[in-house]
């Protein structure tokens, strides 16, 4: 059977290495040790009675483990590795072959099924394959010694030289030959560390040319009679005080091309050539864009040969550009070039890679005015490289209602000096003296007239920097605020859609802010419609046919089609056919009605009221703990705008909290939303929407939460405490009240409820002790299980009622739940809890996956800055952590 040859012989051979492997490791391991410390050097260190002790214990473990080697090696024979591979098959069909047939013989049956069993089996041996030896050797090497002793050597190899262990011969000979020998010397380059290259020992680099980044450290170290060997070289150039070339020990550094040569009685002479650092690159790879809000976005390349360290951009005024007319015909104030940080990549290779300069520069002097951008990288070892000054408009956020024009360019005259200040005093006055139809609110209104009279007060004295920055960011807040057009109601949102979108179709406007204010149009659109379905007047049913016919209902594929047909043409630069279909979009939300529904007038159910109660126990709460987190701002920011008394807030304060409820019930909103109107346009995102109600500007002037001290918030942590005390009792009542909900979804709500109450106690604690942050997070804990437990609540009584339906089919017809088939003004089906829209997702994936990621960016962000306090950082990153 020659078929078996190579198996046999390959699993011999396997076996022979299984029986050297598991008789001779503890020889090479012992090997390994020997070679680690003579590659390193160690014999030229210790004293003479230790190498010798060493050299007696290392032959004594070399011979031992020899002979214990050859004493246990066992040469495998072939018939042995012959069993071997016929145990690997199943049924042992080489053995089966050489067996004889013991019963049946003379008997043909018999012999014929005996030598079918031999041809199967002489088949069977033609599957034959080597058998993998086993040279593990774990069982007798428990400690793993072998690998300890493996990785000793390769330490070794890496950092020391094969070349020292010729000195072992000069120290068994004696020191007399190693003198006749003649002096020695020792020498090292290393490169700078930021190369990231390898020192070199130049005892092992022959003589002859030798390349080394420029900078690299020389050292030299002489032994033997001193004058027996010199150094030169012309690489350093070294000039006043240089020591002698034969001092025992010396450094340098390369610091140009030349030659090094140690001389003695043979000479060692090395061509050193200095490799340049290259001076670091920055290239902008494409024009600067900007969307509709006026963030910009810068690509750019940067490279240098051993990784950029840092970049700025420096954006300047570029005053020979600058358009001088109306609030710019006079010289400026200083302004100082802005200087912004490069992103550079966290981990990765710096040395060439490319990145996106991203900021919002709205409200910097220097936005919408011709300036330079000039890019600058620096690498390690300080040099720069730069841009050419790239003359552009600095991008900014552009303002389409005219009004908010108006008073965006007074705050850019305001900024460009403060000579200016006068008239745009006037200016403001002018644009303001008729107001009748101009303001959108009695808020904007008296926020103008409040930054009119702190220009008045400093009219004789002339502005400071802080009252400049103060009015400045006042002016900001008022023109954002008349721009987003915070209205009182859906309806007047729209109209400011609308008029905002016709005055971009007038002025020309790029593809991002067209989407952005074709998304706002949609949005307020959607309001609007489920504004005029809530505000419907049921009716008795009788006239329904008749309405079906009379009202216009839009499908919501219809009035998508008609807006993306706008902005299409809007994009394609056709604007007459946009105007166009914008006037029939008007005419048709104009002449809208919403279809009337059978309906009552009768009171909430219990279940009803209980969720009603508990959501106005929520928005309670999302408002104490953002107030809590402005205290927390404030406590850590004693500088900041928010402890700063705003203008125009002594003149307020004297205003009765009944009054304000009036001016927020002639507004047409509840008190929350107006609170949440007149807040601080210039808080910072992700404080919260109902944060720093009343830190603006005249923002006191009417409405939020007065306390008569400009404060707008609590008076003291233990204020907080109390409203959280009278929340959490207020809750505890809800609970009891909460109807009978059988079944594990009402113990589920119930259990959501007491764990809210829980939080609730703890945040109260918390806030009496001063601890905010903690406070916080409770507050955060206690929303979180008011959700869950109206969510849970909710579904429990839609469950109840469809238990019982006769029970609460006519209670249902009662309280104006819809018919089946009856939709909203957008065509779309009503839902059973008489809610209307669908279910559906009308935002895409990909825009919600952006804006979240948009955020996380934002809390990555403000969690790396070194100036924010470190509460308020450590808050930041436990978001972080949660997502």
């Amino acid at each position: 059977m020659r078929h078996l040859r190579f198996p046999v012989a390959a699993t011999r051979a396997g076996m022979v290495a299984e029986q050297l492997v598991r008789c001779f490791w503890p020889f090479w391991t012992v090997v390994f040790l020997i070679l680690a410390p003579l590659i390193m050097g160690w014999q030229d260190l210790l004293p003479l009675e230790v190498f010798w002790a060493a050299a007696v214990i290392a032959v004594i473990a070399f011979l031992v483990t020899l002979g214990w080697g050859i004493r246990w090696f066992r040469m495998p024979s072939a018939a042995a590795a012959l069993e071997r591979v016929d145990a690997a098959m199943p049924g042992r069909p080489i053995a089966a072959i050489a067996d004889t047939q013991a019963i049946g013989s003379g008997d043909a049956a018999s012999e014929a099924v005996w030598k079918a069993h031999m041809v199967r089996m002489a088949d069977r041996t033609k599957e034959a394959r080597p058998v993998e030896p086993d040279l593990r050797v774990s069982d007798r090497d428990p400690y793993g010694l072998r690998f300890i002793a493996l990785l000793f050597f390769v330490a070794a190899l890496m950092f020391g030289s094969l070349f020292r262990v010729a000195s072992v011969g000069e120290i068994v000979t004696g020191g007399e030959q190693t003198l006749a020998t003649g002096p020695v010397w020792e020498g090292w380059v290393e490169p700078p560390a930021y190369t990231g290259k390898p020192s070199i020992y130049l005892n092992d680099i022959p003589a002859g040319p030798l390349r080394v980044p420029e900078g690299s450290q020389v050292t030299l170290r002489l032994y033997g009679e001193v004058g027996a060997l010199t150094v030169a070289e012309t690489v350093s150039g070294r000039i006043g005080e240089v020591g002698s070339a034969s001092d025992a020990q010396q450094q340098f550094d390369i610091t140009q091309t030349g030659t090094l040569t140690i001389a003695g009685d043979t000479e060692t002479t090395w061509e050193v050539t200095a490799v340049d650092d290259a001076v670091p690159g920055v290239d902008l790879t494409g024009p600067i864009e900007s969307d509709a809000m006026g963030e910009l976005s810068q690509p750019f390349t940067a490279f240098d040969d051993y990784g950029v360290e840092f970049g700025t951009a420096v954006i300047a005024l570029d005053l020979t550009q600058v358009d001088r007319k109306y609030g710019l015909t006079i010289d400026p104030d200083p302004i100082a070039p802005l200087v912004l940080d490069l992103p550079m990549p966290f981990t990765g290779d710096r040395t060439d890679f490319d990145e996106f300069l991203v900021d919002n520069l709205s409200k910097h002097p220097l936005a919408n005015l011709p300036v330079t951008l000039q890019f600058e990288v620096i690498d390690a070892a300080e040099q720069t490289g730069t841009t050419p000054a790239e003359p552009m408009i600095l991008p900014g956020r552009r303002f389409f209602q005219p009004f908010a024009r108006a008073v965006i360019e007074q705050r850019r005259d305001l900024m460009w000096s403060k000579a200016n200040a006068p008239r745009v005093n006037q200016i403001l006055r002018a644009v303001s003296h008729r107001p009748e139809g101009l303001f959108s609110n009695e808020t904007t209104y008296l926020r103008l007239r409040t930054i009119i009279r702190r220009l008045d007060n400093f009219d004789d004295v002339g502005l400071t920097d802080e009252v400049q920055a103060e009015i400045v960011e006042a002016l900001w807040d008022l023109a954002v605020q008349l721009e987003d057009g915070r209205l009182a109601d859906a309806r007047e949102r729209l109209r400011r859609a609308q008029e905002r979108l016709s005055e971009a179709m007038r002025n020309g406007a790029s593809d991002e802010e067209i989407a952005e204010l074709m998304q706002e149009l949609r949005e307020a659109t959607d309001d609007y419609l489920r504004m005029l379905a809530e505000e419907a007047e049921p009716n008795d049913g009788t006239d329904q046919a008749d309405s079906g016919q009379q009202s216009e209902q839009l499908g919501m594929d219809e009035l998508q089609a008609l807006m993306d047909r706008i902005q299409e043409l809007m994009e394609e630069g056709r604007m007459a056919e946009a105007q166009e279909l914008m006037e029939q979009l008007n005419q048709m939300m104009e002449n809208l009605r919403v279809t009337q529904g059978e309906g009552g007038d009768g009171p909430p159910s219990p279940g009803e009221q209980s969720m009603e109660d508990l959501a106005d126990t929520l928005r309670e709460q999302e408002e104490l703990s953002d107030d809590s987190f402005s205290d927390l701002q404030e406590q850590f920011s004693p500088g900041g705008p928010q402890d700063q008394q705003q203008p125009g807030q002594q003149g307020q304060q004297g205003q009765q909290p009944g009054q304000q409820q009036g001016q927020q019930g002639q507004q047409g909103q509840e008190p929350g939303q107006q609170q949440g109107q007149q807040g601080n346009q210039g808080s910072e995102p992700g404080q919260g929407g109902r944060q720093g109600r009343g830190q603006g500007v005249g923002e006191n002037s009417q409405g939020g939460d007065q306390r008569g001290d400009g404060a707008g918030g609590e008076g003291d942590e233990r204020s907080l405490a109390e409203r959280q005390q009278a929340l959490r009792e207020e809750l505890q009542r809800q609970r009891d009240g909460l109807p009978n909900l059988p079944g594990e979804i009402g113990d589920i709500a119930r259990q959501s409820l007491d764990r809210a109450e829980g939080a609730m106690e703890g945040a109260e604690d918390a806030l009496r002790e001063g601890d905010l942050a903690e406070a916080i997070d409770q507050q955060a804990e206690a929303m979180d299980a008011l959700r869950n437990g109206m969510r849970e609540l909710g579904q429990a009584l839609a469950e109840n009622q469809n238990a019982e339906p006769g029970q609460g089919s006519e209670q249902g017809e009662a309280r104006g739940r819809p018919a089946p088939g009856q939709r909203d003004p957008l065509g779309r089906e009503m839902g059973n809890t008489g809610q209307l829209g669908t279910d559906q997702e009308l935002l895409g994936n990909g825009d919600i996956n952006r804006r979240a990621e948009e955020l996380l960016d934002e809390i990555r962000r403000r969690s790396a800055e070194q100036q924010r306090p470190e509460v308020e950082r450590d808050y930041l990153r436990r978001l972080l952590d949660q997502f």
